[in-house]
Order: structure tokens, then C-alpha cells, then sequence
């Protein structure tokens, strides 16, 4: 099983990405929302039951792989600070250990670029952080720069990439179908 890991910072376009990759490859897109909109619904964001929960299932999830019949998997990820180190350090040796490959792909884009694209309508449809002044309080204060991420394997810059030639550009560096 391949799993392919896409992180960058908020609004990078890691879940547009995703989708065009998903489409070309066939790979499942499983977006962090999933699992963090869920947990929101009975704890607020970054309180220790938050933390535990979103870890809890994000580690239960990702034990499953490899698994008869399921696809190789595109996973997004936005590092910020209640994302415990410790879960990345699981998550990029643990499924290895069970003959998961994983590839970590950066998305990044201009802070010009992501300012711009913060409050749009397809990052409203998830819980997503949609506050231009939040965001630069959270990226000043260093919110978004743990946990560390172990490797990188490729950099896409969503701003000056389309998001079909960044699927694209993932499915030919990585030969993946």
C-alpha cells in the first residue's frame, strides 16, 4: 500500500490537490476534516479531549493499512501546534513497519496566496480556518510550526501550480498509476 502525504500550511491547497490526485490516480483522499469536524462536535478545537480524540482516531484509521481491498491513500495535513509530535513520529514509522510507503509531499504558496484564499467557499464547507486575522495571529505566534515533519520528498507550490499539473507532477515523480 502507498500513502501518499500531503501537508502544508493552511490554505496551500492541499484538499484541491488531493482531489485532482485522487482523480488521476485512484488513490482514496482521506482529508484530515473528516476526522477533525467530527471530534469538534463534542470537544472545542486544541482542548486536551480534542487532542485525544482527533489522535485516537487519526492513529486508529491508519492501523487498519494495509488492508485487503482498500486503495493506497492521499492523506492532507495541516501541522499546527495541538497535533502532538509524537502522533507524526507514529504515523511515518509505524504503518513502514507493516509495508506501508509513505511519500510526503509539501504544498506550500506565497503568504499573498494563501491570504487570499483563506476565507473562500471551499474551505467553509469543512471546519476549516476561515479568519484572515486569526490566521496571521496563529502563523506569528508559531502555531504552525510544529509538529516537525521527519521528511519531505517533494515540494509543489500551489501558487504558481495548477492543481491538475501538481496531481500530475506527484503521479511522475512517484510512478504511481
Amino acid at each position: 500500500m502507498h500513502l501518499l502525504f500531503l501537508h502544508g500550511p493552511p490554505a496551500a491547497g492541499k484538499y484541491t490537490v488531493a482531489r485532482e490526485l485522487a482523480t488521476l490516480t485512484g488513490f482514496e483522499l482521506y482529508h484530515n476534516h473528516l476526522v477533525v469536524d467530527e471530534v469538534l462536535k463534542a470537544h472545542a478545537f486544541g482542548t486536551p479531549g480534542f487532542v485525544a480524540e482527533r489522535d485516537r482516531r487519526w492513529r486508529e484509521f491508519f492501523a487498519q493499512f494495509p488492508a485487503p481491498g482498500r486503495a493506497d491513500l492521499i492523506f492532507t495535513f495541516n501541522p499546527e501546534n495541538t497535533v502532538p509530535q509524537a502522533f507524526i513520529d507514529w504515523l511515518f514509522t509505524e504503518p513502514a513497519r507493516r509495508g506501508v510507503k509513505l511519500t510526503s509531499v509539501e504544498v506550500t504558496a506565497s503568504e499573498d496566496a494563501i491570504e487570499s484564499r483563506i476565507a473562500s467557499k471551499q474551505r467553509q464547507q469543512f471546519k476549516k480556518l476561515t479568519d484572515l486575522a486569526l490566521y496571521r495571529q496563529l502563523r506569528d505566534s508559531g502555531a504552525f510550526a510544529t509538529p516537525l515533519i521527519p521528511r519531505t520528498d517533494l515540494r509543489i507550490d500551489s501558487g504558481v501550480t495548477t492543481p491538475d499539473a501538481a496531481a500530475r507532477k506527484i503521479a511522475d515523480c512517484f510512478q504511481l498509476p
